[in-house]
């Protein structure tokens, strides 16, 4: 199949094998398909789902990139209807076995492009293949010592104009970090905490 440019994001629970292990099976198999659902709700900028990987969902979306401040927006609004969910539920199973273990859950994305990004059908569900698949995937495994952030890589930073890019977005600036990955070499990516939502 042929290859195009495409967007990748991934929006990535923290906390999530500490909670299954702590939570019984019953509030587990509420709690994490009510948040992952929530994601997908908020979706509003055409994103496709790839993947349901557990605790992540794989969205992706060829061709044009959406305006950057409607990304960030994007991004945000993923925080912050992940949050309202995890709130309504909190309240909701205040009286199971393992609640006081749900605040702890958090969210991170990953947001990446890749020119070379093939799409591959598997019976009804899309599946990505290609490097840039992996390095979207390996930039969730990095040195932020933050349960909640946004991440972008430089790769996916390259496609705007510097003009456009508000590095400050009012609830956190963008900072630069590198990290080596085995045989991926060096990606650079920038990050902003995103815990000043919850303010």
């Amino acid at each position: 199949m042929p290859s195009y440019p495409t967007l990748i994001c991934i929006p990535d629970i923290s906390g999530f094998t500490r909670f299954m292990s702590d939570t019984n099976i019953e509030l587990s198999a509420k709690v994490i398909p009510a948040l992952l659902n929530e994601i997908i709700y908020a979706n509003d900028i055409g994103l496709r789902v790839s993947e349901i990987e557990g605790d992540a969902i794989l969205f992706f979306k060829k061709g044009d990139l959406p305006p950057f401040q409607d990304l960030i927006n994007q991004c945000r609004a993923f925080f912050t209807q992940f949050y309202k969910q995890l709130d309504t539920l909190s309240k909701e199973y205040s009286l199971e076995i393992g609640v006081d273990k749900v605040p702890d859950l958090g969210l991170k994305i990953i947001l990446h492009f890749g020119e070379n990004v093939e799409s591959v059908q598997i019976g009804n569900r899309i599946k990505l293949m290609g490097e840039d698949v992996i390095v979207a995937h390996r930039l969730l495994k990095n040195d932020i010592d933050e349960a909640e952030y946004l991440l972008i890589s430089e790769n996916l930073l390259k496609q705007y104009d510097n003009e456009v890019i508000n590095r400050n977005f009012g609830w956190g600036e963008l900072q630069g970090e590198e990290k080596r990955y085995k045989h991926l070499g060096d990606i650079n990516y920038s990050y902003v905490k995103m815990n000043k939502l919850m303010e």
